[in-house]
């Protein structure tokens, strides 16, 4: 029988599309019920106006999450506190989409956006590897493969390489831009500082949803 280790374990593998860090990290799970095979997740924002194109698939992902784990037959997620949280909840627990979910407002799905934001994960994760490589001497990186390198921010790199559909080989490059082209020795300064760049907007973000959220709830022992 699944217990609520085993829920907040599948949870920790979904992100904020965004910050491209863990919900549990975050501090954005509020609770997990389980009875028999169901299971009912709580999700809390930052703020009760956070962009419900983010919300939606934070909901939806988690609920597929957690439908995936063995001997779960429902997952309900209660996203509570925002302003769209009915639409969202509805739409989700329905099996639709963001677009079913506001109809008079959105006009498409969210691939696109996801994608973005995945392409921006990558750059970001691409510096810290650099940078952990640049600390222990290594000073050739267009001439290593991803053989080569090691390390959680490696493995989500291989991670999102593979859902963006670039090569995620063991052989292939271990650096490459958004759209997967290698860098090359000439152009690796300029794609260190853009990487550099997006780390420290994503990371700059995190800190001030810890912070809202902190506030929001008065949370004790969370990390801002």
């Amino acid at each position: 029988m699944t217990a609520v280790p085993d829920v907040l374990c599948a949870l920790e593998g979904v992100r904020d599309p965004e910050l491209d860090q863990s919900l549990v990290e975050l501090g954005f799970v509020a609770g997990v019920q389980v009875e028999r095979d169901a299971v009912v997740v709580r999700l809390r924002l930052p703020t009760y106006f956070c962009a419900p194109n983010f919300a939606f698939l934070m909901v939806a992902d988690a609920r597929a999450a957690v439908e995936d784990l063995p001997g779960v037959h429902r997952a309900r997620i209660a996203l509570e506190d925002h302003f769209t949280a009915e639409e969202i909840n509805r739409a989700v627990d329905c099996g639709e989409g963001f677009v079913e979910a506001f109809p008079d407002h959105a006009a498409e799905e969210l691939d696109e956006l996801r994608t973005l934001f995945r392409r921006k994960a990558l750059l970001a994760r691409q510096g810290r590897v650099i940078d952990s490589l640049k600390a222990t001497g290594v000073k050739d990186l267009a001439a290593l493969r991803l053989s080569d390198v090691e390390g959680p921010d490696a493995d989500r790199c291989r991670e999102l390489r593979a859902a963006l559909g670039l090569d995620a080989r063991p052989e292939a490059p271990a650096f490459v831009a958004a759209d997967g082209v290698p860098v090359g020795a000439a152009d690796m300064p300029r794609f260190v500082r853009m990487t550099h760049l997006v780390s420290l907007s994503l990371e700059g973000n995190a800190g001030l949803c810890r912070g809202l959220l902190k506030t929001r709830y008065d949370l004790e022992g969370v990390a801002a």
